[in-house]
């Protein structure tokens, strides 16, 4: 019972410290549901020389994980979101992108790079899910995979 005791102490401590230094989503909202996906684009980025040979035209497949993030499981259902919903809604938003010419999609010579294709796709959910799922609460993590090595994520809140 004392090292109950402990552990709760130390959890509220925790919490208490974690309150006044604004910790990361984990700490704050602890329950999480992933889903993933995939999309193929052609893009440029206009030649510019900091691109290097990647400044010309050429294809990325992507694969996209999107977290949903919550403090909470929903009441009824102890879901964060429902997965199937979750899936459905990432397919939807990708086929605005998928096997399309990012510099057609994005005229205006948006540099789309994989970090501003992160933002565009959580934006694109956030729209959905504020339409689609009123139960959700919380944020969501955007991560876009150009490689096993290389990648790039965005969060921010529902």
């Amino acid at each position: 019972m004392v090292s109950f005791l402990n552990i709760l102490l130390a959890v509220l401590v925790s919490l208490a410290a974690s309150a006044s230094t604004g910790v990361v989503a984990a700490e704050r909202l602890p329950f999480t549901l992933g889903v993933r996906d995939s999309l193929m684009i052609a893009h440029s980025f206009h030649d510019h020389p900091a691109f290097g040979p990647a400044g010309g035209m050429h294809g990325a497949t992507y694969t996209c994980d999107v977290e949903f993030c919550s403090a909470h499981l929903v009441d009824g259902t102890n879901w964060v979101i429902d997965i199937g919903k979750a899936s459905d809604i990432l397919a939807d938003v990708l086929s605005l992108f998928n096997l399309k010419n990012l510099d057609e999609v994005f005229p205006n010579g948006e540099m789309t790079t994989t970090e501003f294709m992160c933002k565009v796709i959580h934006d694109c959910l956030v729209q959905r899910i504020r339409e689609d799922v009123a139960d959700f609460k919380g944020e969501i993590r955007v991560k876009l995979w150009e490689s096993h090595k290389a990648w790039a994520s965005f969060v921010g809140e529902v």
